[in-house]
């Protein structure tokens, strides 16, 4: 199958439209949310290497093309993160049998990455069935607003680093009055009765969210070797967060309650961005989930529908590497788009998730990235099993997963029940 650029029906295409007008309003001004104007566009073809050689099997996949492509998204999208290794040490803090009402065991670890004053302390909360019979398959999450948030249990450690300011927070500091605040986007409960482990990690416990030259988090522990200075395609937070993901997987792979080659990566929005990159440069997580993950994520960047690259590059330069600043309002310069991002789990199951009013995330443009990937995970055998933008609430679960749910950018139990319906096929 040739790279598609759009697959909507003219009906299709006035719903959207129709869409698009009731819920503006919703989403930032002055920006493109009307299908008829998408300008078109050349997507870039997974299957060409750059000398032109022509990729017709996964052997040459795994071994010429995938490398190619990761290469282009660390030098001009996300930067290279580095390859040399600091002291880590795992530090398991609490161990709770019968929390959940008796159903699940309760530890909390603290990760402790480098040494001396730029060192990291990250809490990793998991949840494993009290009752499992051998080692769990799981979910690694990471959250916004610090692990506290996810349920209300008072045990739960707080956060001591940085937390954005929100909802009545001034001075960067959790609070106890926070604790849950966020339970509803963590199905907790479903995720345990199913049979898996559930674990998450606070971002800003591994890279606070704000840009200060990246002297601090991870990128701290590893200091340019250049003393001029970064090179425009280092690492820079997406990469950071991805990185500390990665540790965390370190550890539970060590964890006798949960099996680390049965993990699943899961991020919202910005962190869905997150997980995908952490799922395309370590090949130990087993599946890969993207929530809302739009651009820099799952969406089309060359659409330029919602938000752009110019805009996500002015907003949160820290994010993505220096070079992708290249690509302001000139994404078809770019030599990868997201399309390519998702191919990199192949054959790894992957599920790409959009809400239906969530315009600014680009939902047609996370399909059209999902369907534009399936051409490297048939070289494996496997088919996405769609053709077309599937309506609201009916998922398609191929080797490559996805659903446009109804309503906002967001995360819901209808997200969770997709997931772990995706779970039971691939990871049990």
């Amino acid at each position: 199958m040739g790279l598609v650029t759009e697959i909507m029906k003219p009906a299709q295409i006035c719903s959207s439209f129709l869409l698009s007008f009731i819920i503006l309003n919703a989403q930032p001004k002055g920006f493109l949310y009307d299908e008829l104007k998408v300008n078109n566009y050349k997507l870039p073809d997974p299957l060409i290497c750059l000398d032109g050689t022509k990729v017709v099997n996964s052997k040459l996949w795994l071994s010429k093309r995938r490398p190619e492509i990761i290469n282009l998204f660390e030098q001009e999208v996300y930067g290279q993160s580095p390859s040399n290794t600091i002291p880590i040490r795992f530090e398991v803090v609490e161990e709770e049998k019968g929390a959940l009402g008796g159903k699940a065991i309760r530890k909390q670890v603290i990760i402790h990455l480098g040494k001396g004053e730029q060192a990291l302390a990250v809490n990793l909360l998991v949840y494993s069935p009290q009752n499992g019979k051998g080692p769990a398959p799981g979910f690694l999450t990471i959250n916004f607003h610090g692990n506290h948030t996810v349920l209300s249990e008072s045990g739960i450690l707080m956060p001591t680093s940085w937390v954005r300011n929100r909802n009545g927070i001034k001075d960067n500091r959790a609070r106890e009055k926070d604790r849950g605040a966020a339970a509803s986007r963590w199905d907790i409960d479903e995720i345990i009765n199913r049979g898996y482990a559930f674990a998450t990690v606070y971002y800003g416990d591994i890279d606070p969210d704000f840009h200060d030259g990246f002297n601090n988090g991870p990128h701290a522990l590893f200091p340019p070797q250049d003393p001029s200075g970064r090179k425009p395609s280092d690492w820079a937070s997406i990469a950071g967060w991805a990185w500390g993901l990665s540790r965390c997987l370190d550890y539970l792979e060590k964890d006798s309650l949960i099996d680390g080659k049965r993990v699943a990566v899961m991020g919202h929005s910005r962190l869905g961005k997150t997980s995908l990159w952490a799922g395309a440069t370590d090949e130990r997580f087993a599946m890969v989930i993207s929530n809302n993950s739009g651009c820099g994520g799952a969406a089309i960047s060359r659409r330029r529908f919602g938000e752009t690259v110019n805009r996500i590059n002015t907003s949160f330069p820290h994010w993505f590497c220096d070079n992708y600043k290249k690509y302001n309002d000139n994404e078809g310069n770019c030599p990868v788009d997201q399309h390519m991002l998702i191919a990199l789990s192949a054959p790894r199951p992957v599920y790409i998730a959009s809400a239906e009013e969530d315009l600014w995330a680009d939902p047609t443009g996370e399909f059209l990235a999902s369907l534009n990937a399936e051409p490297v995970y048939k070289l494996f055998g496997y088919a996405f099993g769609a053709t077309r933008k599937p309506p609201a609430n009916q998922p398609v679960h191929g080797r490559i997963g996805y659903h446009v749910r109804k309503g906002k950018h967001d995360v819901t139990a209808y997200d969770w029940e997709q997931y772990l319906n995706f779970a039971d096929k691939y990871l049990k």
